[in-house]
């Protein structure tokens, strides 16, 4: 028999709700921290797909005692007053949606966000909003292109909360957005306004995360989904084929992952001459870790060290109010019954 937790009286509220899902950040920039979140992130097997025998004796013994430590200096050089860049904008994020949809007419709708690894975890905010009597919730991972690693997991830890539940509400997730016309041209309007505020570099690159050889050839459409997001942008920037260039980012572990690799890239376009370039994450809808140091910071150091003068990084959408129509472009569609 499952195990139900007791139903709490439900207020009279909103009767539905919005809530956006990103990845996740630790509490602070400190080794503890990071150890208590890289547990819980690296035990994901969406995340990797090692069998628990042979990967929890590598994660307990080898990866949790020396990258926290690493890690805690990394996100020591992007963390803010304000905590980390991942988790404000989110928040913020949130915020403005919950403002522009109310609006739109759309009233009575609550907007929260969770983090898949961290806090506000899905279940808790799950919780709160069932205990605000919203009968229909829409789950919106912030992850443009989908990803067995990343939608999906999201959707373990949703489908995990259900099974504890009696009384349900209505569950409906957006699977992905790729290719939204919103979200592609909220991505043109901050690399024309970065051209308008910079100039214009002789390459266009852009940069996915990584994900595994092996997802891609298991039937993650991961890696397609996000080439499609490329050319749909290239051809909404009046790009030529040569004027722009797709790698992947944040390689993890020995593995073969899905190339080209950005930072080696960047490398080698310096060597062949190549002076002034260009980069956007289109994958990560809020700069983070792996934007603004792995990116702006280490990426930055290498293109330059290898003969490049001017390295521009374009921020990721954040709280572009293109951006915050786009979100509400996609989640309005839903709210209306549409796809």
């Amino acid at each position: 028999m499952p195990h139900y937790r007791p139903e709490p009286p439900q207020r009279v509220g909103p009767h539905s709700a919005v809530l956006l899902v990103n990845l996740g950040t630790p509490e602070a920039p400190t080794a503890p921290a990071l150890r208590r979140y890289l547990r819980q992130f690296l035990s994901d097997p969406r995340v990797v797909e090692i069998p628990p025998l042979f990967w929890w004796p590598i994660l307990h013994g080898i990866i949790l005692t020396v990258r926290p430590a690493k890690s805690a200096r990394k996100y020591a050089q992007v963390w803010t007053p304000d905590g980390s860049p991942l988790k404000f904008h989110t928040e913020r994020q949130a915020r403005l949606l919950k403002g522009l949809v109310g609006e739109r007419g759309y009233t009575g709708i609550e907007v929260a966000w969770a983090m898949r690894y961290g806090a506000p975890s899905i279940s808790d905010q799950l919780d709160f909003l069932k205990a605000e009597g919203c009968k229909q919730i829409f789950i919106v991972p912030l992850y443009p292109q989908y990803a067995a690693s990343t939608t999906a997991s999201v959707m373990d830890d949703v489908t995990a909360w259900m099974r504890t539940c009696r009384n349900l509400p209505q569950i409906d997730y957006i699977r992905d957005y790729h290719d939204h016309p919103r979200y592609i041209a909220a991505l043109a309007t901050t690399v024309r306004e970065h051209w308008e505020r910079n100039g214009r570099g002789d390459k266009l690159l852009m940069s996915f995360h990584g994900l595994p050889q092996r997802s891609t050839e298991l039937g993650d459409p991961y890696q397609s989904e996000c080439l499609n997001t490329a050319r749909l942008l290239a051809a909404k920037l009046d790009l030529p084929n040569d004027g722009y260039i797709v790698t992947f980012q944040s390689r993890f572990g020995p593995s073969k992952w899905i190339q080209p690799y950005t930072q080696g890239t960047l490398e080698q376009l310096a060597r062949d001459g190549l002076k002034k370039v260009d980069v956007i994450c289109p994958g990560f809808v809020s700069d983070c870790l792996e934007t603004l140091e792995e990116i702006a910071m280490e990426c930055r150091d290498a293109f330059l060290a290898c003969g490049g003068t001017d390295f521009n990084y374009i921020p990721c959408l954040n709280e572009h109010p293109a951006w915050i129509a786009a979100l509400a472009d996609i989640v309005g569609a839903r709210l209306n019954g549409g796809d």
